[in-house]
């Protein structure tokens, strides 16, 4: 099964080190990154056939952080949603930010960063369930 993954994070260095370890992991992903929430919005509003599986959401971000674009993202049509899966992907070990984070429906899951080659193997799962 091929996923379609849509990184936002605003660190290249971990655009990057999260690119490595889903491309390692065995899954056929197609990637895409984007460094600003707002850009990763745009697309998912323009392109309503986006066809994205997995959004991985980093928390702290400058302009918009994380939880602005669940917001967002949230009040999207669901024609422009699709059926994503968002699960966090954050250097946050605050459990106040994992719990704000899965009160939000779209959110499935809470993974530390670095994102290992395992866990960006078992993410295809959370894809799976939807």
């Amino acid at each position: 099964m091929s996923c379609r993954v849509l990184m936002v994070d605003d660190n290249e260095n971990d655009l990057l080190f999260t690119r490595i370890a889903l491309q390692r992991s065995g899954v056929d992903f197609e990637i895409h990154g984007f460094e600003r929430a707002q850009e990763a919005l745009k697309m998912l509003a323009g392109t309503p056939d986006h066809g994205i599986d997995l959004i991985l959401l980093d928390i702290n971000m400058p302009v918009m952080d994380g939880f602005g674009f669940l917001q967002a993202f949230d009040a999207l049509p669901a024609s422009q949603r699709g059926h994503a899966v968002v699960v966090m992907l954050s250097s946050s070990s605050d459990p106040a930010d994992r719990a704000r984070a899965s009160a939000h429906p779209s959110v499935k899951g809470f993974l530390n960063k670095p994102l290992s080659k395992t866990a960006a193997a078992d993410l295809i799962g959370l894809v799976q369930k939807r």
